[in-house]
């Protein structure tokens, strides 16, 4: 019982490049929207109008430098619950922008697919917002660092510790967010 406890913790321990630059970006905020106020052939919005260049930069470089600052306190943690992503710092580097860029990219997505099917921003969209950057994260980390990817995720416990808990943490840190006044909606 205590190895999966051990993968739980390590799981979401690697997973925080991914889950902190989303809420990095509504730090960060911005004027200048990703897709510039236009819109798509259907008439809609491309994105919502709070996804910007500046939050999906800052939110980026948030995780970037968690994911960094993480990698230094794991030398000093027990591996099998706090891993390194990586010995080599370059190859830490390159995972942790990997993932934090691909989760902003994610989101991003999500918020494209959610003006296809009519919802608005700030509009809910049941796991298309809690999991989408998850699913965009691992996409990238597969293509472009496949064995590191099969080694901390393509097991059952991280698969279901990160779809079981992600929209919970998910929830959690937006309602926190809300009642900080950093959101407009609890979702």
């Amino acid at each position: 019982m205590l190895w999966v406890l051990q993968q739980i913790i390590a799981t979401l321990w690697l997973m925080l490049p991914v889950y902190l630059p989303n809420p990095g970006a509504v730090l960060f905020k911005g004027r200048t929207p990703i897709a510039f106020g236009k819109t798509f052939v259907d008439g809609r919005s491309i994105l919502g109008k709070g996804k910007t260049w500046r939050g999906f930069f800052g939110g980026s470089l948030f995780g970037i430098i968690v994911g960094l600052l993480m990698n230094f306190i794991a030398f000093y943690a027990p591996q099998e619950w706090f891993p390194v992503f990586s010995t080599d710092w370059t190859t830490a580097a390159l995972i942790v922008t990997t993932m934090a860029f691909s989760a902003m990219l994610g989101d991003s997505t999500g918020s494209f697919i959610k003006r296809r099917l009519g919802i608005g921003s700030g509009g809910r969209a049941f796991l298309l917002d809690q999991l989408m950057f998850v699913i965009m994260a691992w996409f990238f980390l597969y293509l472009f660092f496949p064995w590191w990817f099969f080694a901390h995720f393509w097991k059952l416990v991280p698969v279901l510790t990160v779809f079981i808990l992600t929209p919970l943490i998910h929830r959690g840190v937006n309602i926190l967010a809300y009642k900080l006044g950093y959101k407009d909606v609890p979702w």
